[in-house]
């Protein structure tokens, strides 16, 4: 697999699956401080890369339902790079 893909093109090409990306999500909301989500095949995420500025907005936000934040983090997570 190429260098430099986005999770979601990780996805896409089916390296990594839809309970990756879940456990991820789950992973964050329950502690957003960790310093390495790892999922798939060895595949890791810092926490920086989860700093997409709509995302971090949508998580801080006191109006937004559970639902919607976990969304926002879903989609900041499939932009991210992840590193192996």
């Amino acid at each position: 697999m190429a260098e430099n893909l986005t999770t979601g093109d990780m996805f896409k090409a089916k390296a990594i699956t839809d309970e990756d990306v879940s456990a991820v999500v789950d992973a964050y909301m329950a502690d957003p401080t960790t310093s390495l989500f790892v999922f798939g095949d060895g595949y890791g995420l810092a926490p920086g890369v989860l700093s997409h500025a709509r995302a971090s907005q949508t998580v801080l936000n006191a109006n937004a339902t559970d639902q919607l934040r976990r969304a926002a983090v879903s989609t900041a997570i499939l932009l991210a790079r992840s590193e192996r």
